[in-house]
Formats: structure tokens, C-alpha cells, sequence
């Protein structure tokens, strides 16, 4: 969001909005699959459309993942060195072990409660978009009235934003963590709407941390290329604290997110195989599941070292995420509407069509940023 604000100031505050309807219809789409079939979506394609379409799933998401990963370490140690104002590269591989030992020893759900408090520091974006005196007539004027400008710029921002929101492990999360509660089915409508709950309030930290940037970044035409550029954003809330505050907020970000990324590279694999498989299970009883886990992690840490800024490889990772993540949703819509699945809870109507639109739309984007790629226009 940094990134984008800062290339594009407001231009897509509409689209950071829009985000909240078609986030909430591909997690109730998840949701619907995991609750009613007990099964994560990999399983399901796997045995209902054959194995070239569940290859297809399989790599868009564990490309996507091993960046990402790779993204997140990178920004987990860029936060330690904005901490501590050593070194980031020294932080890459003790952070690896230590969500890796996190993963085999079981204490990840321990840990994560802590840290959904350490992300309440992204609410100091908020007062820092008040703080940096933003044009708010453009703020509302963009906000409200969407405009698009077909340059490179505006395409690449959008695709990072749906990118970072809809891309494959998040969905595919979701229908894991679904099928491995196995909830009855008298709670699908209560699953559907805790699936969407937490969108509202992501979303809304989404659209301030766009705005702030772009009025503190953007208005100047300064890129970010760094973190410590990233947290420039947070200097009328904090001052000269404003490094420590984004680091801590970006230490958890990636301390939140590096596990559900390589549980989901190990799940999409094991259901290929059929293996044991989630977090639940302890490593002896599911020993190539966490081995997945773990050269997940070795690769993602080698393309850590990569030479790109933290910052800039998130961002690609954005891009990436929605590049690849069309054919996941494909999957996620067919499998949901498919009655043979799904029976009497199979999508339709108007949920259905939305989950088309929406599948249509990342992938128009998609063709555009690659054609604009290749041909060098925009």
C-alpha cells in the first residue's frame, strides 16, 4: 500500500474500498467450500477436475507462496534492522529458524495472539493520514468517483492492490482452516460472516496507509525504495520514533503471515500425495508436511538474499499474487457452484455471479500489466 500510494498519491483510493465487497465474496465462497465439504480447495480440484487443473492450482500458489515468503523474511528483517539499526541481511536466517521452530514445537497460536495486538501500531497510519494534512476534497474526489489512468503506474498499483488481497494462499487458507475445524453445517452462515469480519477494519487500515503515503510521499514524487522510506509516512504521528514505529508494525505483520505461508505450500503439496497433513498434527505424526514447511523456507530465504529492497520485493510479490491468482479463483468458483461438491449448498445466483466478476476482473488486469510488460506501452 506504501508503494502504491506513493506512485499513484490518490488515484486508487477507490479501488483500496472496493476491495471490502470482493474480499468479502471470495472469503464467503471459501468459507461455503470448507464448511460443507470438510476438505481444503487443492483436495478438491485434485478429485473433481483432474490433474492438469490441480497442477495449474498448484503452481500459481506455491510460486506465488515461495516469493512471498521470501517478501515477508526480507521485510521481518528489514524491521529487526530498523530495530536495532544493524544490518538487516543478519536477521534473515535466525528469523527463519525461528518461525520454523515456531512451526515444529506447536507454540504458533501462543504467539499469535501477541502479535494481533503488535498490528494495532498500523492504527498510528490513521492518525498519521489526519496529521499529514491530505488535499481531502482529491482524498474524497478519488475515494468516491473512480477514475483509472491506463499507464504502467496505475496498472501495476492495482494489480499489487487485488494482489495482496486475493491472491491464492489467502483464499486456499481459507477453506484449510475451514476443513480442518469441520464445523457442522448449521454453522455456515456463522462461518460465512466470521470469515468477513476482520475485512471492514483491514481494509479501512488499508485505505489510511495509502492515503497517508501518498500525502506525505506521493504529493512530492518520492519513491520508496527502502524501509526506513516506507516510514517517512509515520513521521507526523512519531517523529523521529517513526522507524521504530514501522518496524515493530512490520516485525509482526511478517511474524503473522511467514507461518500461514508456509503451512499453505506444505498443504497444497501433501493433498498431491494425500499425506498427513496441518498444524495440528505434530511433526512425528506428519514428518513431510513440515518438511515441505522447511524448504519452503530455505528457498524463500534464498531468494531473500536476492538483492532487492524489502520493500520493492513485497511489492513484487503483490504483483506476482495477482498475476497467479486467477486461475485459483477459476478453481474456487467451479468448485464452489459444482452440485456434485456442494449439493443443496452450492453457490448461485447472485453470490455466484459476483465470484465471475470478480475472477473476470482480477484477470483482465492481469492480461493488461503482462501485455504492457511485453510491448512496452502504458
Amino acid at each position: 500500500m506504501a508503494v502504491i500510494g506513493a506512485t499513484t498519491v490518490y488515484g486508487l483510493s477507490w479501488l483500496a474500498i472496493l476491495i471490502v465487497p470482493i474480499l468479502a465474496v471470495i472469503q464467503a465462497i471459501s468459507a461455503r467450500i470448507g464448511v460443507v465439504t470438510h476438505e481444503d480447495l487443492q483436495y478438491l480440484v485434485k478429485h473433481r477436475f483432474g490433474r492438469w487443473s490441480q497442477l495449474a492450482l498448484l503452481g500459481s500458489i506455491l510460486a506465488v507462496t515461495v516469493i512471498t515468503i521470501a517478501a515477508d523474511l526480507e521485510a521481518g528483517a528489514a524491521a529487526l534492522g530498523l530495530l536495532t539499526h544493524l544490518p538487516s541481511r543478519w536477521f534473515v536466517i535466525p528469523l527463519a529458524a525461528l518461525v520454523l521452530g515456531l512451526l515444529f514445537v506447536g507454540s504458533y497460536d501462543e504467539v499469535q495472539g501477541v502479535l494481533r495486538y503488535v498490528l494495532l501500531l498500523l492504527l498510528a497510519y490513521v492518525v498519521a493520514a489526519f496529521l499529514a494534512h491530505p488535499n481531502w476534497a482529491a482524498v474524497l474526489g478519488h475515494t468516491l468517483l473512480p477514475t483509472f489512468k491506463p499507464n504502467k503506474e496505475f496498472v501495476a498499483g492495482a494489480l499489487a492492490l487485488l494482489g495482496t488481497t486475493l491472491t491464492s494462499y489467502v483464499y486456499v487458507w481459507q477453506t484449510i482452516e475451514e476443513a480442518e475445524d469441520k464445523r457442522p453445517l448449521a454453522w455456515l452462515r456463522l462461518e460465512e460472516a466470521d470469515a468477513v469480519t476482520g475485512i471492514f477494519v483491514a481494509v479501512s487500515v488499508m485505505w489510511f496507509i495509502l492515503i497517508a503515503t501518498a500525502a506525505t510521499l506521493g504529493v512530492h514524487h518520492r519513491r520508496i525504495q527502502t524501509a526506513q522510506d516506507a516510514a517517512q509516512a509515520l513521521v507526523p504521528v512519531a517523529g523521529k520514533y517513526a522507524g521504530y514505529l514501522f518496524g515493530a508494525g512490520l516485525l509482526g505483520s511478517a511474524l503473522l503471515a511467514l507461518p500461514v505461508l508456509l503451512a499453505t505450500a506444505a498443504y497444497v503439496v501433501g493433498a498431491e500425495f494425500d499425506w498427513p497433513r496441518g498444524l495440528s498434527e505434530e511433526p512425528r505424526r506428519a514428518p513431510a508436511f513440515y518438511a515441505v514447511a522447511a524448504v519452503a523456507m530455505i528457498l524463500g530465504s534464498g531468494f531473500a538474499f536476492s538483492g532487492f529492497s524489502p520493500i520493492r520485493l513485497l511489492f513484487l510479490a503483490s504483483i506476482a499474487g495477482g498475476i497467479g491468482t486467477p486461475a485459483g479463483l477459476v478453481l474456487l468458483v467451479a468448485v464452489a457452484s459444482d452440485r456434485r461438491l456442494m449439493g443443496d449448498h452450492a453457490v448461485r445466483g447472485a453470490l455466484r455471479a459476483a465470484g465471475w466478476v470478480v475472477t473476470l476482473g482480477v484477470s483482465l488486469v492481469s492480461v493488461v500489466y503482462l501485455l504492457q510488460q511485453v510491448t512496452g506501452g502504458g
